[in-house]
């Protein structure tokens, strides 16, 4: 099985609720995560060939490549099941034109959402699925 590596901010609010989102519709595990402050993040970050400061992006590693902004979270949606998969077609749309969107809503997530103090801790059942 081929996993997929999501890289989140784990502070943010609204980043935290994509992984609560993803986690129960990814029932075969194909997505593993890693918060971006996290030291496993961060090598994570560097293995990819990428800087290891925080992006205001999600970074997706997939089957070797990395995808990010906006072609990241369609990359994810890929792996899920129907409907959800559905999701990963609105990549006909031009990634400028999605990125414009994403870096709208990624520039404003805290005020959005808002912040944690600390990067979230798995739960016993997730720890499997989250780079340590």
């Amino acid at each position: 099985m081929t996993r997929t590596l999501v890289l989140f901010d784990g502070v943010c609010v609204l980043c935290n609720g994509f992984v609560d989102f993803l986690l129960p519709r990814d029932p075969n595990g194909e997505l593993t995560f890693g918060a971006l402050q996290s030291e496993a993040g961060k090598q994570a970050l560097r293995d990819a060939g990428l800087p290891d400061a925080m992006p205001e992006t999600v970074i997706v590693i997939d089957d070797g490549r990395v995808y990010q902004e906006s072609t990241a979270v369609l990359r994810v949606f890929r792996r899920l099941g129907w409907p959800w998969r559905a999701l990963s077609w609105l990549r006909v749309v031009p990634r400028p034109l999605r990125d414009v969107v994403y870096r709208f809503i990624a520039k404003r997530r805290y005020r959005l959402t808002g912040r944690r103090d600390s990067c979230r801790i798995p739960s016993p059942a997730e720890r499997a699925r989250f780079l340590l």
